[in-house]
């Protein structure tokens, strides 16, 4: 099932989530509808409080990403489709240990503040510890694009927002179209839930 997005502007998206357990109710189909609606929204990831709940829970998938670098014959960007062709995964109760390596910007967006991209600088290396869907307990090393949508999602189960990374300047122009997210006065290609409803 199709999930409504909260857009911009509703409290959910600001709050520290909560940690789960194994038996969380309807687990398996909360991803299962999560992925239907990344999928849908042309993501690549997704977090639980994009859909309404406060739970320590994010999803990716960057396959179709990797596709771009497949047949490139840069060794980056083969290491990067490598890294991203299996990237399909499911973050139950992450924790970041670990954030290394030099920072590199890169334009992000989110399904939950449509329309607008900005340059956020992250680090280029993540160590993580998480639940897989099977409550199998993982630590892993990610580097690049991975590292970045892993940030990112993870920012979002913290209650923080890629627009709060991004330099004053950059984030002076884009309020006005933050308080349209927040009004719910845009058109969007996918179904969202707004703090005031049109």
């Amino acid at each position: 099932m199709i999930l409504p997005i909260y857009a911009f502007g509703h409290p959910v998206l600001r709050k520290e989530c909560d940690e789960i357990e194994s038996q969380y109710k309807d687990l398996s189909k909360l991803i299962k509808d999560m992925y239907e609606t990344m999928y849908s929204a042309s993501g690549v990831g997704l977090a639980a409080p994009q859909v309404g709940l406060s739970i320590r829970l994010f999803i990716t998938d960057a396959t179709q990403y990797a596709l771009d670098f497949k047949d490139s014959k840069d060794p980056e960007e083969q290491r990067e489709y490598e890294n991203l062709k299996n990237f399909k995964k499911v973050f139950i109760n992450p924790i970041i240990i670990e954030e290394t390596g030099d920072e590199w910007g890169f334009e992000e967006g989110c399904l939950s503040i449509p329309d607008i991209r900005a340059e956020v600088n992250r680090q280029e290396r993540v160590v993580i510890e998480y639940y897989d869907e099977n409550w199998e307990l993982k630590e892993e090393t990610y580097d690049g694009f991975a590292a970045r949508v892993i940030q990112h999602e993870y920012d979002h189960i913290e209650g923080v927002l890629f627009t709060d990374l991004v330099n004053p300047v950059r984030k002076r122009l884009i309020q006005n179209r933050l308080k349209r997210i927040k009004e719910g006065n845009i058109e969007t290609r996918y179904k969202m839930k707004f703090l005031k409803q049109r």
